[in-house]
C-alpha cells in the first residue's frame, strides 16, 4: 500500500525542486524527505524523481505519483467539506476568478445558482490562473474561472494534469489608440503596422504575448508602461502615453476618447475556460459551469460584434 504522507512529500519535492526547499515548507529535514521518497520508491520498484546538482526533477513514474498526490489531497478537502456540510446543512462552493473575467461573467452566473441552489454558500477569491489552477489540484477551491493563450494550462513543467478543462470562449486582444491617432480609422491592423508604437500594456502576460508575436513581426515593442490593470491602462493611453494590446471583455465600460481595432491573423487571443476536479455528488458546481457557459454565449455575441 503506497503511504499517503510519502506522497505528501514527493508532492512538496515537485513543487519546490529540491529536498532542501520542500523539507523547509514541509517542517520536515532534508534527511526526512530523502528518507520518504526512498521508501516510495521501494514500495513502488520505481525511481520517481532523478537527483543531480541542480535539484531534482520527476521520471515518469514521479509525475503520475504527483497527479495522484494531488487528485488524494482534493479528495480528502473534499471529504471534509463533506463531513461540514452534514453539520451545518448548507453547501459551499468556492470559486477562484481572474479580474476581468470574473467582473463580466461571474455575477449573471452567481445569480442564477442563488436561484437553483439558495441554500448554498458561496466564496469568490481573485487569482490568476497560475494561482487558482493549483488551488483547484488542491481541492482548496471547487472550480477557477481562468484563461490561457498559446499551449498548454498553466503548470509546472513535466506537470501531470489532474483538471478537467470546460472551454468557454475566445477572447481576441484588439489595439486601443487614442481617436486621434492616424490608425484609429482602420478596420483592422498587422503587429508588423505598430513597430514604430510605444505601448502600455495591463498585464505581464499580455507583455510577454505582445513580445512573442512582435519578433514574429520582426520588431522589438517599445513598452513605456505596464500595469496589472487593463483600466488603468487604457486610461494611459488616453492620456497619450502610447497603444495597448486589451482583450475584448475588458474594454467595457467604453473610455471616452479611445477606439480600438482589431488585429489581423496571427490574433493574439486569450482562451477562457473553467478549471475543475470531477464532482459527480457536487450538483452547485454543474449549475454554476452551466450558467457560465450560457453567459459566455451572451458575452461572445457582444464581442464578436464589437
Amino acid at each position: 500500500m503506497i503511504d499517503v504522507q510519502r506522497l505528501r512529500v514527493l508532492r512538496a519535492v515537485a513543487e519546490h525542486g529540491s529536498f532542501n526547499r520542500a523539507a523547509a515548507a514541509l517542517h520536515l529535514t532534508p534527511s526526512a524527505v530523502s528518507q520518504h521518497v526512498a521508501a516510495l520508491e521501494r514500495s513502488l520498484g520505481a525511481q520517481v524523481v532523478a537527483r543531480s546538482t541542480r535539484g531534482v526533477t520527476l521520471t515518469p513514474a514521479g509525475r503520475i505519483m504527483v497527479g495522484a498526490a494531488e487528485s488524494v489531497a482534493a479528495e480528502l478537502v473534499h471529504a471534509k467539506q463533506q463531513v461540514d456540510r452534514l453539520g451545518s446543512g448548507r453547501t459551499r462552493l468556492t470559486v477562484a476568478t481572474f479580474t476581468s473575467g470574473g467582473r463580466l461573467l461571474l455575477p449573471g452566473a452567481l445569480t442564477h445558482l442563488a436561484a437553483a441552489h439558495p441554500d448554498t454558500v458561496v466564496h469568490v477569491r481573485e487569482a490568476e490562473p497560475e494561482e487558482s489552477l493549483p488551488l483547484v489540484r488542491q481541492g482548496a477551491v471547487d472550480l477557477a474561472l481562468a484563461y490561457h493563450f498559446d499551449g498548454p494550462l498553466p503548470g509546472r513543467p513535466g506537470q501531470s494534469s489532474s483538471l478537467e478543462w470546460t472551454a468557454l470562449m475566445d477572447d481576441p486582444l484588439h489595439v486601443v489608440l487614442p481617436e486621434a491617432h492616424p490608425l484609429a480609422g482602420r478596420e483592422a491592423l498587422s503587429l508588423a503596422e505598430l513597430a514604430a508604437e510605444p505601448w502600455v500594456l495591463g498585464c505581464l502576460k499580455t507583455e510577454a504575448y505582445l513580445r512573442r508575436h512582435a519578433e514574429r513581426a520582426g520588431f522589438d515593442p517599445q513598452v513605456r508602461g505596464t500595469t496589472t490593470d487593463y483600466f488603468f491602462a487604457r486610461s494611459l493611453v488616453a492620456a497619450g502615453m502610447g497603444i495597448s494590446l486589451i482583450p475584448s471583455i475588458a474594454q467595457t465600460p467604453p473610455t471616452p476618447g479611445l477606439r480600438t481595432v482589431p488585429i489581423t491573423p496571427p490574433t493574439p487571443t486569450r482562451h477562457l475556460g473553467i478549471a475543475t476536479i470531477h464532482r459527480r455528488d457536487h450538483p452547485q458546481a454543474g449549475t454554476l459551469i452551466q450558467a457560465l457557459q450560457d453567459q459566455a454565449r451572451r458575452l461572445g455575441r457582444w464581442t464578436s460584434a464589437m
